[in-house]
């Protein structure tokens, strides 16, 4: 098995949470009653309950690093997310940062930022 990490992020609802990154094709592996895992691809995100978390002030982050940003961008598109700079659910378009890489973002129902991040060939 390849070395990996799971980011371990916040969830006011898991079903809610569930539902919510379904719309984006991942796909429910397991969930209990304080724990959600979900997989698309090689991505596989982790969620325990928080309920009291407040998303217009959350911290919490994880990078996708993916090798295709733009069909997983589109994809995100296409569920009606809107691309704003305020609140929450949102996008942010990729772009060229000025450190040579092409990055995005998603910040998901409960103010969990994702930078999504394209893979350099190689």
């Amino acid at each position: 098995m390849t070395d990996r990490a799971t980011p371990n992020l916040p969830s006011r609802d898991l079903a809610v949470t569930s539902d919510f990154y379904a719309r984006l094709g991942f796909t429910e592996r397991y969930r209990d009653d304080s724990w959600l895992l979900l997989e698309r691809g090689a991505l596989t995100v982790e969620f325990f309950v928080y309920r009291d978390i407040d998303p217009l002030t959350s911290s919490f982050s994880a990078c996708l690093r993916l090798d295709d940003l733009a069909s997983f961008y589109a994809a995100c598109v296409a569920t009606g997310l809107p691309e704003t700079s305020t609140g929450y659910p949102r996008l942010h378009a990729p772009r060229r940062e000025p450190w040579g890489g092409v990055v995005g973002a998603l910040i998901d129902l409960d103010g969990t930022l994702l930078r999504l991040i394209q893979n350099e060939p190689g």
